[in-house]
């Protein structure tokens, strides 16, 4: 159930139903001043579900052949947001038989019916921009077959709709629904004769926002590595759009471009997926690689953080820990507590893993997502590093914020004789039990062993009374904390030893085993796997090293390390390519 909107918010919804009834009393647009390449990818298997009729959408599945994809979960905000964008023609289009072209032609044209006179969900900025651009990329396959009716009516919707995201843009707030709406019109610009008059204003903005909201290491203000990923394709299509038209983009935006990629290669596991944290998920398959093909950027990143992210990389091993704050204030809507978790992937197979964003799957899996505990990291009492405050009285559908999050995260990375060390730390259980979080995690140069150390101790003499007043508080004779590994799912483990080890194989037929040094109580648990795109949260499992801190210092030491009789090199296909959209997906435990 989503949050009531604030008076803003209906204000602003208000203005946009108004401009939209006025914007489809307009001329339109009479035909393309070029022909458009498609530039989106899309998915085979999820455009043969959209055929078959199985709808699914943020979590939401809707079946038959006969519905229409604008009769699917009327009342769900995020359902609404996915389906007015459009984003599905993307996977009609990657079928491309006659089946699949029937389909996007009727709901296309069952849009513009339905919605076409500026009314109903569709019509903010963001959407209608997101819209143009599939509308515009698809149009020969939208338009094969159909008569001179049919087509006049299409570029009359496409002129109504870049009319009413030339007026409207403004409303927008800064980030990715921004770069959405000024993308969307200036392709219509660009594409639709009698509509290149509204672009001049768009560049200009494009180029502010490229300039103050990309920041110098190409970073964005909410650390979303997928969202930024958004923003970096968004500006790709326009740099080539513009090509095509014989214009020059605003230096801006190539010096973006040249900013954002060598940050995203720093946010890319071996495997070609992002890093899965604050909101965002491992993108769509392809999209990371073509981008950065796209952009003819070859920069690599230097040894720092990228977006606050440290990245090591060692054979067929990739390692990206969360080594910033997390964001504050209205763009910390989408953030999680996870300073200092890691996510480690090899060759093709991620194994340990970040439960992720359960924003599809409603607001208690949204918060859960979000929880400490819910990554590969160390946690205090069930205690969060940065608390979620409640409902912002401001801010658009209630968002909640982070509140009270580290204010000292530290990272350092050095050489060691056989291979790497990154030493972490952060003050986020301070306030509450008057501890620091320090890791320590070493990479073999080959990437076939990892060592790592957690510990939790105070530093001062306010540190030590405040946990003092933790372990009165407990009741019990040390403060209960936990080290959580989360496992992909297709992770299959075995607690081997009496306890004192795990085994880990992967469907590459690696074998990795995890040990500890004893100070901890190692048990297997159940956890999950959360990512846009499946009906239902993925079952799998977490290793968990849990025991009690009963003095000012406590100390966890673990490895993994691949199995002997492991080789460096396997040979590997990779994962079933039906990641999104795969119906036959398990049940939460």
């Amino acid at each position: 159930m989503s949050q009531p909107l604030t008076w803003r918010a209906r204000r602003t919804a208000f203005m946009h139903q108004m401009h939209a009834r006025r914007a489809a009393r307009g001329s339109g647009a009479r035909a393309f001043v070029s022909q458009p390449e498609p530039r989106t990818v899309g998915l085979f298997a999820r455009g043969r579900q959209l055929v078959a009729g199985n709808l699914l959408f943020s979590g939401t599945l809707t079946e038959g052949r006969d519905v229409s994809v604008w009769d699917v979960a009327t009342d769900r905000p995020d359902v609404i947001d996915e389906i007015q964008g459009c984003a599905w023609l993307d996977d009609l289009a990657a079928v491309g038989d006659a089946k699949a072209r029937a389909l996007a032609q009727r709901w296309v044209f069952e849009w513009i019916a339905r919605y076409g006179r500026g009314t109903g969900p569709g019509w903010t900025p963001d959407m209608t921009g997101r819209r143009l651009i599939r509308w515009i990329n698809h149009s020969i396959f939208l338009l094969r077959g159909q008569d001179s009716a049919k087509s006049q009516l299409f570029f009359k919707s496409l002129g109504q709709q870049t009319l009413f995201l030339a007026r409207r843009w403004r409303t927008t707030a800064p980030g990715l629904a921004l770069f959405e709406a000024l993308t969307g019109l200036i392709h219509a610009g660009l594409a639709l004769e009698g509509m290149e008059k509204h672009t001049a204003p768009a560049f200009d903005a494009l180029a502010r926002q490229c300039r103050d909201k990309i920041g110098p290491g190409g970073e964005i203000a909410t650390r979303n590595p997928e969202e930024l990923l958004e923003i970096f394709t968004l500006l790709n299509w326009t740099l080539i759009a513009l090509r095509e038209a014989g214009r020059d983009a605003p230096k801006e935006v190539h010096d973006a471009i040249a900013r954002i990629a060598p940050t995203l290669r720093g946010l890319r596991h071996a495997d070609g997926g992002l890093a899965r944290f604050h909101g965002g998920g491992r993108g769509v398959d392809g999209r990371l690689d073509q981008a950065l093909a796209q952009s003819q950027v070859r920069t690599r990143g230097g040894n720092g953080l990228y977006m606050g992210y440290q990245r090591e990389t060692a054979g067929r091993t990739s390692i990206v820990i969360d080594a910033a704050p997390p964001p504050t204030g209205d763009v910390s809507h989408n953030a999680h507590a996870s300073t200092l978790a890691f996510e480690l992937t090899s060759g093709r197979r991620p194994l340990l893993v970040n439960c992720g964003s359960g924003r599809s799957f409603g607001a208690e899996w949204r918060r859960a997502g979000r929880a400490t505990p819910s990554h590969t990291t160390l946690c205090i009492e069930g205690y969060s590093s940065s608390l979620l405050g409640a409902p912002a009285r401001l801010a658009p559908n209630r968002q909640e914020w982070l509140v009270s999050v580290p204010q000292d995260v530290r990272c350092e990375s050095s050489n060691l004789p056989d291979g790497r060390r990154i030493e972490l730390s952060h003050d986020g259980f301070r306030p509450s039990h008057g501890l620091t979080h320090a890791r320590i995690i070493d990479v073999s140069h080959e990437g076939r062993g990892i060592v790592g150390e957690d510990l939790i101790t105070t530093l001062t003499d306010k540190d030590k009374q405040g946990f003092d007043r933790a372990l009165k508080r407990s009741g019990l004779p040390g403060v209960p904390f936990a080290v959580r590994f989360h496992l992909h799912p297709d992770v299959e483990a075995t607690l081997d030893l009496g306890g004192a080890a795990v085994s880990l194989a992967l469907k590459s037929g690696e074998i990795w085993v995890f040990r500890h040094d004893g100070a901890g109580v190692l048990a297997l648990e159940p956890s999950v796997y959360l990512e846009n795109g499946r009906l239902k949260p993925r079952s799998t499992q977490q290793m968990v090293l849990s025991g009690l801190a009963m003095s000012y210092a406590t100390r966890v030491r673990w490895s993994l390390a691949k199995a002997q009789d492991t080789p460096d090199v396997v040979r590997d296909l990779g994962p079933k390519d039906a990641r999104d959209g795969d119906l036959d997906n398990g049940d939460a435990t």
